[in-house]
């Protein structure tokens, strides 16, 4: 079997809270390509209030692998502040189906590939700037790699790629192994496999994807797999952040607790804990709304199987939780502040009872 595709890198970043993409296009000018959203015919069972904005970067020449390769740059920005940087090697010619493995996993684990994506982020930051709100690179990254296969020669007529690409002949290329796997483990890694019409197949992993598909225009499985990316990394990175300020704040909260004006102790970290609250909750609605699904059609069922996959639900309960812990933490410190503020006016009646008392005594 012969194979004529191609592989793309992907690493997405968290660049800042908010990106306007309406004033990234003049500020970027040719190289904006329009706002992207599924093209198939089941593209209306997809609900995205505002599209990515894509972008195209241009050509360069990597050595990669020991080879001079030349690899397309292109971006694309979601307004809930991810920038994914994308790499896209073709491969040179029709190759056996050994060769295209060897070629996607030299690019995949290549060490230029990430230093150029990088580089190209803060490349592009630079010029779109102005667009982002509270810019700031966080240290969370995800990274993909999707291998594609356009055509194939040297197989049987009417063969279907379900039956070529197998679980076995996957092994190499998509978990990096080049020991034969026991039944069962394939089983369990290969599970998310789609296929619509006869000739196009999708294999989804942790790490990889493999995209068979004839039709050159169609890349709708690469952009839901991506926006799935995109929302992953927006999970992780708020789930990291409020594993680093739950600490802190019960540090906090012990340190302003031993202060003397406790009915005032507290006023400011209320209003940050408030804030801190807000913001968190607006930015996963924000993702959380970003891209729907209103029918259960092949796109779709692969968008959900990729979230899935990267365990999305998980990272979701694992917010869900550490804001409930915020929350009830701004409960009880709120109704500690308000018990000693209610203690302190106590305290003044009774001082000016006794004062009362006193000065008829005198009288």
């Amino acid at each position: 079997m012969h194979v004529l595709g191609s592989a793309t890198a992907y690493r997405l970043y968290d660049v800042g809270y908010f990106i306007d993409l309406e004033a990234v296009t003049p500020l970027l000018g040719d190289a904006a390509q329009g706002r992207s959203k599924p093209v198939r015919t089941e593209a209306r069972a997809f609900l995205i209030p505002n599209p990515p904005l894509s972008l195209a970067l241009g050509e360069r020449t990597l050595i990669i692998a020991g080879a001079p390769r030349v690899v397309r740059l292109s971006a694309r920005l979601f307004d809930f502040g991810v920038c994914s940087i994308r790499m896209t090697a073709s491969a040179p010619g029709m190759l056996a189906w050994d060769e295209f493995t060897t070629f996607g996993t030299g690019f995949g684990a290549a060490p230029e590939v990430g230093e150029t994506l990088r580089a190209e982020l803060d490349h592009l930051l630079d010029r779109i700037r102005p667009a982002i709100q509270r810019l700031a690179i966080a240290p969370v990254v995800e990274d993909y790699v999707v291998f594609r296969i356009d055509a194939i020669a040297g197989v049987a007529p009417g063969s279907s790629p379900s039956a070529l690409f197998g679980d076995e002949v996957l092994v190499r290329l998509l978990l990096g192994e080049t020991r034969e796997l026991a039944p069962v483990a394939r089983r369990e890694l290969f599970a998310h496999r789609f296929s619509y019409y006869a000739d196009d197949l999708t294999v989804l992993t942790w790490d990889n994807a493999l995209v068979v598909e004839p039709r050159p225009d169609d890349v709708d499985i690469e952009f839901v797999i991506e926006f799935a990316n995109a929302q992953l990394l927006e999970l992780r990175l708020y789930d990291a952040q409020l594993d680093a300020e739950l600490p802190a704040l019960y540090e906090r909260v012990a340190h302003r607790r031993r202060g003397p004006y406790l009915t005032r102790a507290f006023r400011p970290l209320l209003a940050q804990l408030q804030a801190r609250l807000a913001e968190i909750t607006e930015i996963v609605e924000r993702v959380d709304n970003a891209f729907k699904i209103t029918d259960d059609v092949y796109v779709a069922r692969i968008y959900t199987s990729a979230l899935e996959l990267f365990r999305e639900r998980t990272w979701r309960r694992g917010i869900d939780r550490k804001l409930d812990i915020l929350r009830e933490t701004y409960a009880m410190l709120n109704d500690e502040a308000q018990g000693a503020r209610a203690e302190v006016l106590e305290l003044i009646i009774v001082l000016l009872i006794a004062g009362e008392m006193i000065m008829g005594l005198l009288k």
